[in-house]
């Protein structure tokens, strides 16, 4: 498999031959298409489009946040809309407050922050060893910021990138509004901005601020998740499950975010076929529409599980980047994470030696029921985040042989999910 993936020049296709795909978009249907080609290329039994309705944003050509000091230089920062704002109509000039935690927030109260932008600062710890803990611990500001801020009167909402990297790539992402209070708009800026920014605010060098987005929020657009499968030769009716999302957010290439997973998955189903493998159950890849802003794709995949009455045993979703793998985050019973664990001795020799209960991910979260093993493959974090939602993630800075170890990994839990299953000891098995 190492030596005949073809994981890296599909990722090279999606990437520069479609480019980004927000959902909604004409690149994120030509992605679809591209997708349906692909899976239709090689010798799978199946496949099909799933039609799914999906949020349409538009990002617009103008995103623009400057600031005055009190000498009346002008500093343009790097900045990129946070994912679904609204825009500005116009431009909107304010001072602005600086907000490090929720508490803080409620202390200043909205007679220190109406009439002002607020800008939440709050960064990613560099003590926790997991980046996605990391992330976890302030993504909270991303997401809510512009809702809670808007609560207390500001007119927009400036976030700090979601990065460990100091540098000037903006990270967009998703945000969202509450139904009842007044809707802001929201922009990110890079760390550098970011740092450079509460310096002036703390030294008194800070004069005024000027946002300006033109961003659109349009109505629904029909999409489709694309799926592909191989019947099973023993439990044609018991379903395992690889996938990643088709979508990216719109300022790179979704190389890594989530490129990767969408080519590795279709490795899974190709190198069964290429091995001559027949596998015991239907193994089926589900490439998800809409998991950057809203997880229609994988919600609505799910629906669909549950109506036609269809039994998936495992799911495994590889959504953390193309880098080395180096293990699984298992989420199930624990009788299945027990059968998992007892690979660990088969594994641990390609340096697989994570095998801990967790989140699995994003689009097979609505799968589970209390029977379904929900999995996420877990690579190298470090570097993740440098690149996640920035425009930085583009084909070139994904590495081949991390990429193809990523999609041997996936494969080789396929595998032995395949030939075991969860019911007997990996010890009585022949």
């Amino acid at each position: 498999m190492l030596e005949r993936s073809s994981s890296y020049e599909n990722l090279r296709s999606l990437c520069k031959g479609v480019g980004h795909r927000l959902s909604g978009t004409k690149s994120a249907e030509e992605a679809v298409k591209w997708a349906k080609f692909k899976l239709n290329s090689y010798d799978f039994d199946t496949v099909y489009l799933q039609e799914i309705s999906v949020p349409h944003w538009e990002r617009g050509d103008v995103e623009r946040l400057d600031w005055t000091d009190i000498n009346g230089q002008l500093h343009i920062t790097n900045c990129t809309a946070l994912g679904g704002t609204i825009g500005t109509n116009g431009v909107l000039s304010g001072k602005i407050v600086e907000i490090n935690s929720w508490d803080e927030l409620k202390q200043i109260g909205r007679d220190g922050i109406e009439g002002k932008f607020v800008f939440f600062n709050r960064p990613m710890n560099p003590t926790y060893v997991s980046t996605f803990m990391a992330y976890g611990n302030c993504v909270d500001q991303r997401h809510g910021g512009a809702a809670r801020a808007a609560e207390y009167g500001a007119i927009g909402v400036i976030v700090r990138s979601m990065t460990l990297k100091f540098d000037n790539n903006p990270h967009t992402g998703s945000m969202g509004y509450k139904k009842d209070i007044a809707k802001i708009p929201a922009i990110a800026i890079s760390t550098k901005d970011a740092h450079d920014l509460s310096e002036a605010l703390k030294s008194d060098n800070f004069e005024l601020a000027k946002m300006k987005l033109s961003c659109k929020i349009l109505d629904d657009k029909v999409s489709h998740n694309v799926i592909a499968e191989i019947k099973g030769s023993v439990y044609p009716e018991k379903i395992i499950l690889v996938g990643g999302h088709l979508d990216s957010w719109d300022i790179g290439e979704g190389a890594h975010d989530d490129g990767a997973g969408v080519v590795q998955s279709i490795e899974v189903l190709k190198t069964f076929i290429a091995m001559g493998v027949k596998p015991k159950h239907t193994l089926r890849c589900v490439l998800y529409m809409n998991e950057e802003n809203g997880n229609r794709g994988g919600i609505g995949y799910a629906d669909k599980v549950k109506k036609d009455g269809e039994t998936h045993i495992f799911a495994l979703e590889s959504d953390r980047g193309g880098f080395s793998p180096r293990g699984y985050s298992i989420d199930g019973t624990p009788s299945q994470l027990k059968k998992i664990k007892s690979f660990e001795t088969l594994l641990s020799p390609y340096q697989l030696h994570i095998f801990d209960k967790g989140y699995s991910g994003v689009d097979i979260g609505p799968l589970k029921n209390g029977s379904v093993c929900l999995v996420g493959l877990i690579p190298d974090s470090q570097r993740y985040f440098d690149f996640h939602h920035a425009p930085t993630d583009v084909f070139e800075n994904v590495n081949k042989r991390e990429l193809e170890l990523g999609a041997a990994a996936i494969t080789s839990m396929v595998y032995l999910i395949d030939k075991y299953g969860f019911s007997v000891p990996l010890e009585n098995k022949k």
